[in-house]
C-alpha cells in the first residue's frame, strides 16, 4: 500500500509539472515593452514553485514509503523537536525567498529603467480619473497642457468634462478632451496619470501587465509603451463598492494616424461637449 501511494504521488507531482511547463502560456497576450520584464519574473517564480511542488511530493512519498512499519523516523522521544530539521528547512524557506524578492526587486528595477529609456521625446501625458463606476481619460489639445480641475466643479449631469470637474473657464481647457474609452498610439511613450474622486480604484490592463492604485487626494503616475495594436480591457482591480462589477473601460492602441485623427474627430471643445 505504501509503496503504490509512492507511485501515485510521484505520477502526481510529475504529471503536474509537465502540464505546468508544456502549457505554451498562462498569461494573456503581452501588450508592452515594460511587460517582458514581467513575464520574466513570473516565468522564474512558477520555476521555482515547480521544483518545490514535485520536491515536496517526492519527499511525501518517500517518508510515507520508509516509515511504513510505524516506526519513528529520529532517535529523539515521540513529539520532541528536532533542532536540526527545524532549522534546516526555516533556513532554506528564509534563502528561496530572499531569492525570489532580490528577483523581483531586480525586475521592478528593469521595468522603471525601461520606462525611462525612451526615444528623448517627451511623454505624452494622460489623466486618468475613477470615479464610483467609471473611468474617466483626460488628454491636452493642442496646447499640450492639461486644463486643471476642480472638486466643486464635480457634476456628471453635463457630460465628461464635468464628471472629473475640469475648469473650462480656463484657457488651456477649451482645447482638451474627455473621453471613456483609452485611445494610445503604439510604440509611442505613454505617461498615466491616476487619481481617485472617492475610493481607492485599482487601474488594471492585464495585456499590458499594467496595475496601479488610483488613491483619493494624490496623483500616481506611471509610464509605458504600448507595442501591439489592438482593443483591451480596462478593469478595476480594487473593490470599490457595489457596482465594483460594472466599472470597466476600453483600450484601444492604434497606429498614429489613427490616432490623430481620433483626436481631430473630437477636438476643439470636446471636453465641453461630453463626446465619449
Amino acid at each position: 500500500m505504501a509503496l503504490a501511494l509512492l507511485a501515485v504521488l510521484g505520477l502526481l507531482a510529475a504529471g503536474s509539472v509537465v502540464v505546468v511547463a508544456l502549457h505554451p502560456s498562462w498569461l494573456p497576450v503581452l501588450g508592452s515593452a515594460e511587460g517582458a520584464y514581467v513575464d520574466h519574473q513570473m516565468a522564474v517564480s512558477i520555476a521555482v514553485l515547480l521544483i518545490l511542488f514535485f520536491a515536496a511530493h517526492s519527499l511525501l512519498g518517500f517518508f510515507v514509503w520508509r516509515w511504513r512499519g510505524g516506526e519513528s523516523p529520529t532517535k529523539s522521544a515521540p513529539g520532541k523537536d528536532h533542532l536540526g530539521i527545524e532549522a534546516g528547512w526555516t533556513f532554506a524557506t528564509l534563502v528561496i525567498f530572499t531569492a525570489l524578492a532580490w528577483s523581483g526587486a531586480r525586475s521592478l528595477a528593469q521595468v522603471r529603467a525601461a520606462q525611462n529609456d525612451g526615444d528623448g521625446a517627451a511623454p505624452l501625458k494622460i489623466e486618468v480619473t475613477g470615479v464610483q463606476f467609471a473611468w474617466y481619460f483626460h488628454y491636452p489639445g493642442a496646447d499640450g497642457v492639461l486644463g486643471p480641475t476642480r472638486p466643486e466643479l464635480v457634476d456628471p449631469s453635463s457630460g465628461n468634462a464635468g464628471a472629473i470637474g475640469l475648469d473650462m473657464q480656463s484657457a488651456s481647457s477649451r482645447d482638451d478632451i474627455v473621453s471613456q474609452t483609452l485611445v494610445l498610439p503604439v510604440g509611442r511613450e505613454m505617461q498615466l496619470e491616476l487619481r481617485a474622486q472617492d475610493v481607492i480604484h485599482s487601474f488594471f490592463v492585464p495585456e499590458l501587465r499594467f496595475k496601479q492604485d488610483a488613491v483619493p487626494g494624490r496623483s500616481n503616475g506611471l509610464r509605458l509603451h504600448p507595442t501591439r495594436i489592438g482593443e483591451y480591457e480596462i478593469a478595476c482591480a480594487q473593490l470599490c463598492g457595489l457596482g465594483h462589477y460594472k466599472m470597466r473601460a476600453s483600450l484601444r492602441v492604434v497606429s498614429q494616424q489613427e490616432y490623430e485623427q481620433w483626436l481631430r474627430s473630437r477636438a476643439p471643445l470636446a471636453a465641453a461637449r461630453g463626446t465619449p
